[in-house]
């Protein structure tokens, strides 16, 4: 059975966190903007799918949950083809530019599932 009000409860979720990443990028935390954004398209996409009637998903992957989310609906393949997620990395690789970039696909994801569970 879809579960509409679950998928968002976790978008909801999924929109604290992209707050809390711009309040980071502001203050020159990159590598907190980074985990942040990947916390945001992360619980975007469980919304997503939990409002699809999928259940226990235990991965924290963006990258699986997009396949997972493609099943679904095709629109999230524009995520897929250039996504930008970097992992295991030091808080010294994130710079401006790739905090910004995490920034902005994850927005996109946000958008994308608001699209789908607030029409």
């Amino acid at each position: 059975m879809k579960n509409l009000k679950e998928g968002l409860r976790w978008l909801d979720q999924a929109f604290a966190d992209m707050k809390t990443a711009k309040d980071c990028l502001k203050d020159g935390n990159y590598y907190a903007t980074a985990f942040f954004s990947q916390q945001a398209a992360e619980k975007a996409l469980k919304g997503f799918l939990y409002a699809q009637a999928y259940r226990a998903l235990v991965t924290h992957s963006v990258v699986e949950l997009l396949e997972e989310s493609l099943k679904v609906n095709e629109q999230f393949k524009q995520f897929l083809d250039s996504n930008f997620y970097p992992s295991g990395a030091p808080y010294k690789y994130y710079t401006e530019e790739v905090a910004q970039k995490c920034l902005n696909y994850a927005e996109l994801i946000l958008n994308e599932v608001k699209k789908y569970l607030r029409k």
